[in-house]
C-alpha cells in the first residue's frame, strides 16, 4: 500500500495555508493498493472523520472529507488512517514537521500536519508589506552633534569594549561612541537613496547602557542620543521623505536603575526598590524585599515586571497618555516587542488594541525565533499570530533558512523550509515579517557566510580575536550577494542592518556592534543591494504577489513570484500582471544547460531584468547557471493575464 498528502498543494489539501475561523476545508489522501480499502479516516483534533472515494487518478483513489474550521482562533492538527486486510496504516506529517509531503508510519504518529486557524478579518499594515526596513542600533550609525551625558565616551572608530577589566571590573555596556538621533536624521538621505521605506531603532529611552534593554524612563530620549525633540524632529523629517520609523518597546523588565526601580538613588522618584509604599512596587516581585527580587534571566540588573499589574497597564498600554499611544502621537509608526514570548498574550492583546486604537495603520512586531504560529513558551502554546495580538515578527526562522542554504548549497531543505512558514502564517503576517540575516543579537551574516567558526563555541577573547581570510571573505561577499537576493525577492519585508550594506563582519554582541564605516559605503555590496531594493520598489509582483517554488536540486534553486489578474495575493488591485523569475545557485559547480519549462505559465519568451537578453519558452529555456550566481527573469505572453495551471498529482 500507497498513500501520499502534499499539504501545500491544492489537489490534497484547499484551500491551503492559514484559514480564516469558520471557513471550509477539502482534505485529500492518495491510497495506491492492490484493492479497495476497508476503512479511510482523517483525525483532525483527536475526532475521526470518514474520507470518502472521490476519483481516481494514475491508479491511485483519491479520498476526500470536507472540514469547518472552528469558530475561534486555534491550532488544528490531523493525519489520516486507513484500514486495508485487516492492518491499519497512519500518515502524518514528516519528521521534521515542514509541512507538504509526509510519511506512513505502523504506529499512532507524533508528527501531525498543521492549520492555522486566525481571526476573521485579520489585517496587517499594507506600508509593511511594501516597505524594506533598516535596522539602527543608535549608538553606532552616525553622530552629529554628540554629547555624551554619561557612560565611558569612546573614539568612533574604537572597537566596542568587550572584557570585563575594560569596565573596570564589571561588564557593564556602558561604553558610548555617539551616534544620536541627530545623526540619524542627518543620514535620511541616505537611507532614502538606498531604497529604505521604514527604520526599525533599537531602544532610544533613557538607560544606563548603550544597548539600552534596561529602560530608566519610558518618557524620555536617553539624553546620550538627544531630546524628545529630536526625535519629533527626526520622525518628521523622515515622514516627508515616505519613510516609518519602528520602535523598540522593552517591557518584560526595567532597569534596576531606573526611576521605577531606583536601586542607586539616581532618580527623584520613590523606586521599588526604596519602599513598599513605592507607586511602582506592585510592578516588581520581591522574594526577600529589597534585596532579592525576580529578574530578567537572573541578571540583578534587569528587575522582571509584572506586565498585567493594573498600575503597569495603565502607564505602559491602557492610559489615555500611555507610553504606547505617546510614541506614536510623537512620530512613530509602530512598536516592536523585545522578547514577546516572555509577555503575556493577554499584554500583547491589550497593546494591540492601544495602538491600533490610536492609529490603525501602526504596526506591532514581535521577537520571536521560532515559527510564531506554534510556538511554545514556558508550558504555553502562544496566540501571537491568530489575529488579536502581533502583526507578524523578526523572522529568524527565514534568517537561519537562508543562511543554512548558502553555506550548504541544498536548496531542497531551504523550499521546504520556507513553504513551511508559507503553510503556517496568515498570508496578513507573512507579507508583513521581517526577514533579516543579521540583527543586534546574532553574528553578522558577513562572519556567518565566511564558513567561521560558531560563535555558540568560543568565547569573546576568540570571537575578537578570529581574522576572516580573504579567501573566506570573497566567498562570503558572493554569498551575501545571493542573500540580498533571496532577501528583495521572497515574501515579506526585508530588513537589513545596518552596516551589512558594506560588508561589516562581527560576531555576537559586542563585535555586532561596531560602528558604521562611513569610508567605505560605495562598496560593490553596497550598489548590488540598492540595485535589488530598487527591482522590489518597481515590481508589485515581488513585494505582495504569489509565490511558487519552480525548482530545487543541490545548490540550484527557482521561484516565480506574480501578479495574476491584476490583483496581488490580497485581492488589491494592480496596474497589470507580472510574473518574475528568480534563478540562485549556491552550488561551486556550474549548473550546464539547466533546464526550466515557463510554457505551462503561457510564457513565450522571458528577459533578463538586467541584461534585456531574451530567451524562447518554447520547448523549454535552457541556461548555464554559474556558482554563487543568480538570474532574475520577467516572463512576456501572448496573452496579458497570467495563465494558472489546475495542481495535478
Amino acid at each position: 500500500m500507497k498513500l501520499e498528502h502534499n499539504s501545500q498543494k491544492l489537489i490534497y489539501r484547499n484551500p491551503s495555508g492559514a484559514l480564516e475561523e469558520n471557513s471550509r476545508l477539502c482534505l485529500r489522501l492518495a491510497v495506491e493498493s492492490f484493492g479497495i480499502p476497508n476503512r479511510v479516516v482523517c483525525i483532525i483534533n483527536g475526532k475521526e472523520t470518514e474520507m470518502y472515494y472521490a476519483f481516481e487518478i494514475n491508479g491511485s483513489r483519491i479520498y476526500e472529507c470536507f472540514y469547518t474550521m472552528p469558530d475561534s482562533p486555534t491550532l488544528v492538527f490531523y493525519y489520516f488512517s486507513v484500514t486495508a486486510d485487516g492492518e491499519t496504516h497512519f500518515y502524518a506529517n514528516n519528521p521534521m514537521r515542514l509541512g507538504g509531503i509526509g510519511c506512513m508510519t505502523h504506529t499512532e504518529p507524533e508528527n501531525l500536519y498543521q492549520i492555522t486557524v486566525y481571526k476573521k478579518g485579520f489585517s496587517t499594515p499594507d506600508w509593511m508589506k511594501n516597505a524594506v526596513v533598516y535596522q539602527i542600533f543608535p549608538d553606532r550609525f552616525y553622530s552629529e552633534d554628540a554629547n555624551i551625558s554619561h557612560g565611558i565616551e569612546r573614539s568612533w572608530n574604537d572597537e566596542p569594549f568587550y572584557r570585563s577589566d575594560q569596565f573596570g571590573g564589571h561588564y557593564l555596556s556602558n561604553d558610548f561612541f555617539g551616534g544620536n538621533l541627530k545623526g540619524i536624521e542627518r543620514k535620511l538621505s541616505y537611507l532614502k537613496d538606498l531604497g529604505i521605506t521604514a527604520i526599525y531603532l533599537n531602544p532610544i529611552f533613557e538607560a544606563f547602557s548603550n544597548h539600552r534593554y534596561d529602560t530608566s524612563d519610558y518618557e524620555n530620549v536617553d539624553p546620550n542620543l538627544g531630546s524628545n525633540e529630536d526625535f519629533i524632529s527626526l520622525s518628521d523629517h523622515a515622514k516627508k521623505l515616505g519613510i516609518k520609523i519602528i520602535l523598540d518597546g522593552v517591557f518584560s523588565h526595567t532597569g534596576s536603575d531606573s526611576k521605577y526601580f531606583n536601586k542607586f538613588g539616581n532618580f527623584e522618584t520613590v523606586g521599588a526598590f526604596q519602599s513598599k509604599d513605592s507607586p511602582f512596587y506592585s510592578w516588581y516581585t520581591f522574594i526577600k524585599f529589597p534585596d532579592i527580587y525576580d529578574s530578567w534571566w537572573g541578571f540583578d540588573t534587569l528587575p522582571n515586571v509584572n506586565e498585567l499589574d493594573n498600575g503597569y497597564m495603565e502607564y505602559i498600554v491602557k492610559g489615555k497618555n500611555s507610553i504606547s499611544k505617546k510614541w506614536l502621537r510623537m512620530g512613530a509608526s509602530g512598536w516592536r516587542l523585545d522578547v514577546a514570548d516572555e509577555l503575556p498574550d493577554k499584554f500583547i492583546e491589550e497593546f494591540r488594541k492601544s495602538i491600533k486604537e490610536e492609529n490603525p495603520d501602526s504596526l506591532l512586531i514581535g521577537e520571536v525565533w521560532e515559527d510564531a504560529s506554534n510556538k511554545v513558551s514556558y508550558g504555553s502554546s502562544r496566540r501571537f499570530l491568530f489575529g488579536s495580538e502581533l502583526d507578524s515578527v523578526m523572522n529568524y526562522v527565514f534568517r537561519e533558512a537562508v543562511l543554512d542554504y548558502l553555506l550548504s548549497a541544498d536548496a531542497s531543505l531551504f523550499a521546504r523550509r520556507i513553504s513551511s512558514l508559507i503553510e503556517n502564517y496568515p498570508l496578513q503576517s507573512l507579507y508583513s515579517a521581517m526577514n533579516l540575516i543579521s540583527s543586534h543579537d546574532v553574528p553578522r551574516a558577513m562572519t556567518v557566510l565566511s564558513g567561521a567558526p560558531d560563535f555558540k563555541s568560543m568565547d569573546r577573547e576568540s570571537q575578537h580575536s578570529y581574522v576572516i581570510s580573504t579567501e573566506a571573505y570573497n566567498i562570503a561577499m558572493k554569498r551575501m550577494y545571493l542573500a540580498a537576493v533571496l532577501q528583495m525577492t521572497l515574501p515579506g519585508a526585508p530588513c537589513v542592518y545596518y552596516g551589512d550594506e558594506t560588508g561589516m563582519t562581527g560576531y555576537a554582541d559586542p563585535f555586532n556592534r561596531h560602528t558604521f564605516n562611513w569610508n567605505n559605503i560605495n562598496c560593490s555590496l553596497s550598489e548590488h543591494i540598492k540595485k535589488f531594493i530598487a527591482l522590489r520598489n518597481a515590481h508589485a509582483c515581488l513585494r505582495t504577489g504569489r509565490y511558487e517554488m519552480l525548482y530545487y536540486l543541490n545548490g540550484i534553486m527557482c521561484f516565480m513570484r506574480s501578479i495574476e489578474n491584476k490583483r496581488d495575493v490580497f485581492g488589491a488591485d494592480c496596474k497589470y500582471d507580472e510574473s518574475i523569475v528568480v534563478i540562485l545557485n549556491a552550488g561551486k559547480e556550474c549548473e550546464n544547460g539547466f533546464s526550466l519549462n515557463l510554457e505551462r505559465f503561457g510564457a513565450v519568451s522571458a528577459s533578463d531584468i538586467f541584461t534585456s537578453e531574451k530567451y524562447q519558452c518554447k520547448g523549454g529555456l535552457f541556461l548555464d547557471i554559474l556558482p554563487y550566481s543568480y538570474k532574475i527573469l520577467k516572463l512576456e505572453r501572448e496573452k496579458n493575464e497570467c495563465i494558472k495551471i489546475q495542481p495535478t498529482l
